[in-house]
């Protein structure tokens, strides 16, 4: 199998455990041990007393794909497939769904993965960009456009990384019927679930809106657990699922159990879970629409309407690359460069989950203000 370096990978392999801020990363400010463990009720914590560190059944444990099951409408256990983290949900599906000859649409910028691997598997792949004049919108009638007889998938992540967007309702159910239409399956990113800016604006899960759709969730972002490498795809079409799992007999398996029994205790603890997460997210993008709105003409701001990432733009005559990198030397403060998603545009990526951001804020405003002032 042939794939090209994973860009972002590479990127936060040189930079991730040597910054000192990453007012880049994607996830949530992750949970302590201690605390996690404390939020158990009786029986998870008798899970948890009485673990065993041997193997884990390969769809995941009964009782976790339960739990899981019941975030979705139309779920049941057998509908949900666990895997050791998101990445390896992509993978498999993408090798099981398409290959030679096949077509696929992602939606770019965005997670490299979502279309490398189907690449590598053989298919073609037409990326759906997004635009910053249209507020990274997604346009359904584009994406209808670009179908083929050959097509098997798209691919949606929304709320989006790296741009923060979010498909209204209308576009949603515009976009699951014109699947549902054609036969496509429609593999909806949803690891940023629950961080909805406006909680009215959560769409209808891509498990929940038509048989072929599938629903991609990880412990890693909204539940603020990344270390637990734990993810999953749901889904009613189980000849599907049947397929990823037999394809994961050649990953990894099963997953570690000390992480299904952790993640079950996240997962029955969802509200406070939820709650702490989305109370760290919304201080923070208060603070980054306060250092934006002082920096109009030097930075481009288009809010973000769910996740814990944007995507603004350098508007000063400056490469963002430049910026980037004399920024984490002098200040040890990291952003994400556009060109890391090979994204022409001056643009960044900035997150807002972790606790760090007053002070990693400062320290930008406190080089932008030697830069440009």
């Amino acid at each position: 199998m042939q794939i090209p370096d994973f860009a972002l990978e590479r990127y936060f392999a040189r930079w991730e455990f040597a910054a000192e801020h990453l007012l880049c990363a994607s996830d949530v400010e992750g949970w302590a041990m201690a605390d996690l463990v404390a939020l158990a009720d009786p029986e998870t914590r008798a899970l948890w007393d009485g673990l065993r560190l041997g193997y884990t059944e390969s769809q995941g444990k009964p009782v976790l794909r339960a739990e899981i099951a019941s975030l979705y409408e139309t779920a049941e256990p057998d509908d949900i497939l666990v895997f050791a983290g998101a990445q390896e949900a992509i993978f498999c599906l993408a090798q099981v769904l398409v290959g030679p000859g096949d077509h696929a649409i992602v939606t770019w910028p965005g997670y490299q993965s979502l279309w490398e691997v189907a690449r590598a598997a053989g298919a073609d792949v037409t990326l759906h960009e997004l635009h910053a004049a249209d507020g990274w919108a997604l346009d359904v009638d584009r994406i209808r456009r670009a179908m083929r007889p050959e097509t098997r998938l798209v691919v949606v992540n929304a709320p989006h990384n790296p741009t923060g967007a979010l498909p209204t309702h209308a576009e949603w159910r515009g976009l699951t019927a014109l699947c549902d239409e054609a036969g496509v399956h429609l593999l909806a990113d949803e690891v940023y679930r629950y961080l909805e800016v406006a909680p009215a604006d959560r769409l209808v899960a891509g498990a929940d809106a038509f048989d072929r759709g599938v629903s991609l969730g990880v412990m890693s972002k909204s539940f603020a657990m990344a270390g637990l490498r734990i993810g999953w795809l749901a889904t009613r079409d189980r000849d599907l699922l049947a397929r990823c799992a037999a394809l994961k007999d050649y990953t990894t398996i099963c997953s570690a159990g000390p992480s299904e029994i952790l993640a079950l205790i996240g997962l029955r603890a969802r509200e406070r879970v939820i709650e702490r997460s989305r109370a760290i997210v919304a201080a923070n993008l208060a603070r980054l629409d306060a250092f934006f709105a002082a920096w109009e003409g030097t930075f481009d701001w288009v809010r973000p309407r769910g996740g814990s990432i944007g995507f603004p733009r350098l508007s000063a005559d400056v490469s963002v690359d430049a910026f980037v990198a004399e920024l984490v030397e002098t200040e040890g403060v990291l952003l994400l460069p556009g060109s890391v998603f090979d994204h022409p545009g001056n643009h960044f990526r900035v997150g807002f989950g972790r606790t760090d951001l007053p002070v990693a804020l400062e320290r930008l405003d406190a080089f932008a203000r030697r830069r440009f002032r």
